[in-house]
């Protein structure tokens, strides 16, 4: 079904206490708006309208590529008065309109696929839920089956307030009708300003069908106006989040203490212990371990890896059985082979580690390429940046290099080389050999170890 949606998204939200726009606030790694804008996309949007007012080009900025279209509500009347401004830019040729908004944003898509059924294109259709304490919320009254009026709170009767169904204000209507109604709405009120809910009454005055569907959960249709609400809202997502892993099989030491912002698939036999942070593309294969408060971002990690805690992994690749850790990290362009270790205050940036590499503490690869079975002492490290370019290391297979050695890039270390420790390499080092490059060590006798001058008091 063709579709248009419109994102109302024009508020200040005085009650974050930001200068940030409220919806540029941020769950799961995603602006508020941001999870709206996918909803719509994941519907077949074929035109989505964002209405915007406070900080409009900010707002429009997040979302330049996105294929959005933009208009601005400027001074915001009310919600009739920011669909006022999107009825110009409503593709008429799409049947049916669906109203969102932008600091809603964990509406399921299915949810929302249903209202937009149930309007069909011929049908003013609400999105409800029941509340056990719904104080200060609208209404729905019925008819059997049929919506015959919202009514406000304070304008209710004793029995009307009885009523636990309550409006989200999430509504889709026939494209046609919705765009007559909201250009017929009147601001005769105290507040002055244009109620995007009288379009029911114009409804049921026209004999045009009011019907209701049920959100899933308070969460999917519950707004964010101040810190608290977005903190619930982002355990709210995780919660549901963690629920699904552990439904598709993975161990979560503890679901409450697991961050997804982005995309995370597993294996089977997965394990992932508390505080873990994911962010952007992360796989784990089968029979991966996590270990607690790592950070892993846009990195696939093999099968049968064992990541220990306080691990930090940003654009990696980890091989099968590899060992990584405690508090290892792995920067972009890192590529782990199988069997590989990575120990603790180990950093890698932009290098390769074949089948069997290892370097258990205390080491800097950068721009390296080191063979299978090397040997990294503890305290070495790549020399890597001369000041103005970036130059690379060259390990071959077997390499065993000593401890606290520099080595100073362009630079190849041939296959089973061994580097003392504490040495500077700047040449290339042959294959087989033992390579030393160290002052000879000296004693002098008689020296004197400088002393402080004594405090004057």
């Amino acid at each position: 079904m063709a579709l248009n949606v419109v994102i109302m998204a024009a508020g200040k939200g005085t009650r974050m206490k930001s200068t940030i726009p409220k919806v540029l606030h941020r769950i799961a790694g995603r602006s508020l708006l941001d999870h709206v804008v996918l909803a719509a996309a994941e519907l077949g949007s074929s035109r989505t309208v964002v209405i915007t007012g406070h900080g409009a080009a900010q707002v429009e900025a997040s979302l330049e590529g996105r294929g959005t279209h933009f208009v601005r509500q400027e001074p915001q009347l009310g919600t009739g008065h920011a669909m006022q401004q999107a009825v110009p830019s409503l593709d008429d040729a799409n049947e049916t309109t669906l109203v969102l908004y932008g600091d809603v944003p964990l509406i399921g898509t299915e949810t929302a696929r249903k209202l937009v059924a149930a309007c069909a294109g011929r049908q003013l259709a609400l999105l409800t839920i029941e509340l056990a304490d719904p104080s200060g919320y609208g209404r729905i009254v019925r008819e059997g089956s049929q919506v015959r009026a919202i009514v406000e709170h304070k304008d209710a009767t004793p029995a009307q307030r009885a009523i636990r169904e309550t409006y989200t204000g999430i509504m889709a209507g026939p494209t046609r009708l919705l765009k007559r109604w909201v250009m017929a709405l009147k601001n005769d009120n105290a507040q002055r300003e244009y109620y995007l809910t009288d379009v029911v009454a114009m409804a049921v005055a026209e004999g045009v069908p009011v019907v209701a569907e049920s959100a899933a959960s308070e969460a999917e249709v519950a707004g964010v106006n101040s810190p608290l609400q977005l903190a619930d809202l982002e355990r709210a997502y995780q919660l549901a989040h963690a629920h699904a892993l552990m439904e598709a099989g993975v161990r979560l030491a503890d679901p409450a203490r697991l961050d997804v912002r982005g995309t995370l698939t597993c294996g089977t036999d997965v394990e992932i212990d508390v505080g873990c942070i994911f962010e952007g593309t992360v796989h784990l294969a089968d029979g991966v371990r996590i270990g607690a408060h790592c950070v892993i971002r846009d990195t696939r990690i093999g099968e049968g890896a064992q990541v220990q805690p306080f691990t930090h992994m940003n654009q990696a690749v980890v091989g099968a059985r590899a060992e990584i850790g405690p508090f290892a990290r792995l920067r972009p362009g890192a590529e782990l082979g199988p069997e590989v270790h990575i120990g603790n205050f180990v950093e890698v940036k932009n290098s390769t580690l074949a089948a069997g590499a290892k370097a258990n503490h205390l080491a800097y690869l950068g721009d390296a390429t080191v063979g299978e079975r090397v040997n990294y002492g503890a305290g070495s490290i790549t020399a890597n940046y001369d000041g103005a370019n970036k130059h690379r290391t060259v390990i071959g297979n077997d390499v065993h290099i000593g401890s606290n050695c520099v080595l100073v890039a362009p630079l190849n270390i041939g296959d089973g080389a061994t580097i003392g420790g504490g040495s500077t390499i700047n040449k290339d080092a042959p294959a087989g050999q033992l390579t030393i490059a160290r002052s000879k060590q000296m004693s002098f006798a008689g020296w004197k170890r400088p002393k402080k001058a004594p405090k004057v008091t």
